[in-house]
């Protein structure tokens, strides 16, 4: 599969499946194999003073880590969820959000992978940046749990 055909299935998950990730106009803009980014208008996500909403940051964020784990698992019929996360709001954005994902070590994605293989349940702790005008806004750091 493509890295363009794994973008449009990621986007078509989320839309399909995590319903609120349609009317917050939730677009996955990238993938490298490490890092993906994901992006969404400020119009569908704003707050009373005209900057991205707290909660549309930290579902941007979550999301982003989501599917990271989704991505590098390649098993459709995985559960991912979130089992504990921090959000540290450093400046307001004021455009578009846009929320990057880096991936861990190779070892520790391994380690993983293996695990969920093995155990058909695993844990991976990712940091996401929404960054604006190479300004980091936002910093979320999330464990993830993926599930058989």
């Amino acid at each position: 599969m493509s890295t363009e055909q794994q973008l449009r299935e990621t986007e078509a998950f989320f839309h399909e499946r995590i319903p609120i990730t349609r009317a917050m106009e939730i677009r996955v803009e990238g993938y490298d194999g490490d890092r993906l980014i994901l992006s969404a208008p400020l119009a569908a996500n704003h707050n009373h003073l005209g900057t991205a909403f707290g909660g549309s940051l930290a579902a941007v964020a979550t999301l982003a880590g989501y599917g990271l784990v989704w991505l590098e698992l390649g098993d459709r019929a995985a559960h991912v969820v979130i089992r504990e996360s921090a959000v540290s709001y450093r400046r307001p954005v004021h455009g578009q959000i846009r929320a990057i994902c880096r991936r861990p070590g190779a070892a520790e994605v391994t380690a993983f992978k293996a695990q969920f293989a093995q155990k058909g349940k695993a844990r991976l702790r990712l940091e996401v940046t929404i960054e604006e005008e190479g300004l980091v806004a936002v910093e979320f750091n999330g464990l993830f749990v993926a599930l058989k």
